[in-house]
């Protein structure tokens, strides 16, 4: 792709927007910075980062005069592709991309890219410790916190990017094929951005588009959705399943994993050997095992990893034990599904912590989904009574309003038992109280550290 010259609308004032100002920049590009917050200050912005220095900022709407020059818009992933604006730069020819599209043409290396509704910054950071055992040279980016943008211009063609992308980044791609790819699981999830559950698997299905009969998708057998799409691919397949032996992917049977080829079934590893909790989580080491052996790493340099992989930073997360009661952060359980398999971690009596702000989600199944488990659910946010309304109609009437995460966190402890579990688990974005779900995380747990014995 070749950027020098060419007149380039950065949409978005975030990482992502920082990221792709500071490619664009270094490539000859002139830039254009665009929020549609008309009562945001341009001097703050520009004190966001060295990238925006002397470059153009509009705020507000984007003037015709502006939009009749450009050449190319790169949208941050939380800008909708539908917005009036983005639909209009696409009706005047402008070439309308993200950031993952735009470090894609832009880089070099191997792709792995991995995506789903659950799951997804497990198996990435998992995949992406496999690869550092393997390979010197190993990038991991995308929705997993380091934008590929970021990253782009330091890759050469031994480079081995393992990326964690979202539904958002792959409404923008063009041309984007990775070397292998994942789809985890498809369940439903941000319904207020993609509008319909058709519109969101076929964004996460996307990942696939440009794939050739060279390159390899790994897909869940359990999911049924992704069974199906599996049988119209042009890549070729593997698949993993927690439920069933496979003739070929990766399976778990009783408490051992194990990848099924054309001439031998070899035995990866017991579960219990793992730091991590749950089937889903088996699930994500499958995931990586199949994305790994596809890639061509040997068995024995994935089998390193497994046993010294630590869950990640939010996902259902030990903290620490008070009083005989142990404390977990499950911030990353931003929806129902993603919160289900956090209640099914959990082995005896549990204090849940949910609720926040509302993507249209259906709370039924992770009321079910309680089992007799929980105790007491403690509600925050703006989703709050609405997940009460949904509990009342199946039965469970244990729950609490709380106006604040402190004051949640205050009222388990002070009727949870030894030997019972306070888990936040929220089943709802963090948008409204927190920043972002890292952040909820970590004020959980300087809350809890600081509780008193």
């Amino acid at each position: 792709m070749v950027l020098k010259g060419k007149n380039v609308l950065v949409v978005g004032t975030g990482i992502s927007g920082v990221a792709a100002c500071e490619l664009l920049r270094a490539q000859g590009a002139n830039v254009i910075l665009f929020d549609g917050n008309k009562a945001a200050d341009t001097e703050e912005i520009r004190r966001k980062s060295k990238a925006f220095e002397n470059i153009e900022i509009i705020l507000g709407d984007l003037p015709e005069v502006i939009s009749g020059v450009l050449d190319m818009a790169v949208l941050s992933p939380g800008v909708p592709t539908d917005l009036p604006m983005v639909r209009a730069l696409r009706e005047r020819g402008v070439i309308v991309l993200g950031e993952i599209e735009l470090a894609y043409q832009t880089g070099k290396g191997s792709i792995v890219a991995i995506t789903g509704t659950n799951g997804k910054t497990t198996t990435t950071a998992l995949v992406g410790e496999i690869m550092k055992n393997c390979y010197e040279d190993v990038k991991v980016v995308g929705n997993i916190g380091i934008p590929y943008t970021g990253v782009a211009m330091e890759t050469t063609e031994e480079t081995v990017v393992v990326a964690e992308i979202s539904s958002f980044q792959l409404e923008t791609i063009l041309e984007f094929k990775p070397k292998v790819s994942a789809i985890l699981n498809i369940t439903p999830d941000h319904l207020d951005r993609h509008h319909t559950m058709e519109a969101y698997i076929q964004a996460k299905e996307s990942i696939t588009k440009n794939q050739t009969k060279d390159q390899i998708c790994v897909l869940n057998y359990e999911d049924d959705v992704l069974r199906e799409f599996g049988e119209q691919l042009f890549a070729r397949v593997v698949y993993f399943s927690s439920k069933r032996r496979l003739k070929q992917g990766i399976y778990l049977e009783g408490d051992t994993i194990y990848c099924s080829g054309r001439e031998q079934v070899s035995e990866v590893v017991n579960v219990n050997k793992l730091n991590l909790l749950g089937v889903h989580n088996y699930e994500n080491v499958m995931a990586a095992v199949a994305i790994c052996l596809s890639f061509g790493v040997p068995l024995e340099k994935i089998q390193e990893i497994l046993v010294r992989f630590q869950a990640v930073e939010h996902r259902i997360e030990y903290v620490t034990e008070k009083r005989g009661v142990k404390f977990y952060n499950d911030s990353k359980g931003t929806n129902p599904d993603a919160a289900i398999q956090g209640i099914r971690a959990m082995t005896g009596k549990t204090f849940l912590i949910g609720g926040g702000y509302d993507k249209d989600s259906q709370y039924d199944e992770w009321i079910e989904a309680f089992d007799g488990k929980v105790k007491k659910l403690v509600l925050i946010g703006a989703t709050r009574e609405k997940i009460a309304e949904c509990a009342r109609r199946h039965g469970f009437t244990e729950t609490v309003f709380a106006d604040s995460l402190q004051e949640a966190v205050e009222l388990c402890y002070a009727q949870a038992q030894e030997g019972e579990a306070v888990l936040l688990s929220p089943a709802c974005a963090s948008w409204g109280m927190f920043k972002n779900y890292e952040e909820r995380g970590r004020v959980f747990k300087d809350i809890v550290h600081a509780l008193k014995e």
